[in-house]
């Protein structure tokens, strides 16, 4: 049995998303992750990891925390719209072949 915990998990996850977009600007970084987050996971793992934030300390990253407070960030992602957001999925593809 494994001593990893599903929130060691999703913060571990999160984190990866915040390591892609450290090489953005902050603002655009914080963008990436918070819309990343809202339409690739449940409505479930992020109150999983929302609950999990006092707990964690430390090892959830800093974009990651700013990205779950909900406020807006003031700053666009710096990822195409129909790649962030999967209702939009088509709209930037191609219409070759």
């Amino acid at each position: 049995m494994s001593a990893v915990t599903q929130a060691d998990k999703l913060v571990r996850m999160a984190n990866q998303i915040a390591t892609f977009f450290r090489s953005y600007p902050e603002e655009e970084a914080v963008a990436g992750i918070q819309k990343h987050i809202k339409a690739f996971w449940t409505p479930k793992m992020i109150a999983h990891l929302e609950a999990a934030l006092p707990e964690q300390g430390d090892r959830v990253d800093a974009y990651v925390r700013r990205a779950l407070h909900g406020e807006e960030p003031a700053a666009d992602s710096p990822v195409r719209p129909a790649t962030r957001d999967p209702q939009l999925a088509g709209a930037g593809a191609s219409d070759a072949g």
